[in-house]
Parts: structure tokens; C-alpha cells; sequence
């Protein structure tokens, strides 16, 4: 079983929000699959059911608000009875280029709210992420200001979605060290395996 829970807030106001990257990515993912979104009151979110490589997965979107993130994830982990490693968080990362992803198998928040509440509520930092990047931010430009704006219309919203779905086929399919592998390690010409040229078009 695998639980791909996408960090954003919800609402109207915050939609087209560059802090909704990781709702972007399980949007796209359940668009591709034909998965529909469902609200679930007892763990707060909308969930998608699937299936990803035979695994029996689902979709989960924390309709919380971003920094009590942690309440809907530890809710949806006592539903689904599943293990730490059976759980991906998907979340933007304004220190990461735009259009790059990064899978960490555990770590620190890095200063990302949502993925503090995630990890305090769970009780660890051993849980597996993926990083989209929205940045990079910078040093003038205050962080809470920059990841709760509109991205800019010169930044291509839909293949960054479309990369973050396909990093988590890839992810489901192969595992975390294929996958942090495949779309952490850097080119020969120095640049990240993970560009949005690269990984839009599938990794078959």
C-alpha cells in the first residue's frame, strides 16, 4: 500500500498559490488515472484511490491548511494502518530551482511548515518526501510573501505538475533509491537529473 499525501491549503484564495505545488502534482497524477477526488471527513482531506505498479494507492490532499498539515496525515496513516515508508509527502521547496524535484528518504522540514506539522504529528523524520521546486527564492524577497503568490506567467505551472506525477510513477515503481537516483543525481554537465525537459514526456 502507498499513500501520497500533496501539501497545499485550500480554499480559492490560495489555488494558483506556488505554496499548492504538491496538491498541483496529486491533481495531475489523479487526472492522468482517472481517479476521483472524494472529501473524507474523518482525516480532513480529499482522497483518490488507485493503482500505481499493482500497489494499492491512494491520493491525499490535507484540507487543514498548510501548517497543521500534520493532523490529516497522522489521521489518513491510522486509517489506511500503514507504516511510515508506505507514505511519500509531496511539497514545494523555494530553495530548489524551478521545475526540479528531489526525493529525500528522510530529513529535517527544511524550514517548511507543512512538513513540520507532518513530522511532529508523526513523531519522526524518517518519512519519505518529494520536493518540487518553486524557487529559487531570493536573499530581498521574504519566504512566507514569495511561496503564497501567484506564479509568474513565464513559469510553466502544468510541466511542473506533470513532472512531480511522474516522479511519483517512478517512485511507486522502482522505489526511493531508484528514484532519488534517477532524479537527484547530477547530468555530466553538471545540471539535475530533474528538469522539466527531461521527465515530462514519462521515464519508460
Amino acid at each position: 500500500m502507498l499513500l501520497v499525501v500533496g501539501l497545499g491549503n485550500p480554499g480559492k484564495r490560495y489555488q494558483s498559490t506556488r505554496h499548492n505545488a504538491g496538491f498541483f502534482a496529486v491533481d495531475r497524477l489523479a487526472q492522468i488515472r482517472g481517479a476521483a477526488w472524494l472529501p473524507d471527513r474523518a482525516t480532513d482531506s480529499h482522497m483518490a484511490h488507485l493503482y500505481l505498479a499493482g500497489r494499492d494507492t491512494w491520493l491525499a490532499k490535507p484540507q487543514t491548511y498548510m501548517n497543521r498539515s500534520g493532523t490529516s496525515v497522522s489521521a489518513l496513516k491510522g486509517k489506511l494502518d500503514c507504516s511510515l515508508q508506505d507514505i511519500l509527502i509531496v511539497l514545494d521547496d523555494f530553495l530548489l530551482d524551478f521545475g526540479r524535484v528531489r526525493f529525500r528518504r528522510r530529513g529535517s522540514d527544511g524550514g517548511h511548515n507543512g512538513l513540520a506539522s507532518v513530522l511532529q504529528e508523526l513523531g519522526s523524520d524518517a518519512v519519505p518526501r518529494l520536493r518540487l521546486g518553486i524557487g529559487p527564492l531570493q536573499p530581498a524577497e521574504d519566504s512566507m510573501e514569495y511561496v503564497l503568490s501567484p506564479f509568474g506567467p513565464e513559469e510553466d505551472v502544468d510541466a511542473v505538475a506533470l513532472t512531480g506525477a511522474t516522479a511519483i510513477e517512478y517512485y511507486a515503481e522502482a522505489g526511493i533509491e531508484a528514484a532519488m537516483n534517477r532524479f537527484n543525481a547530477p547530468q555530466s554537465d553538471g545540471t539535475e537529473a530533474a528538469g522539466i525537459c527531461q521527465q515530462t514526456s514519462g521515464w519508460k
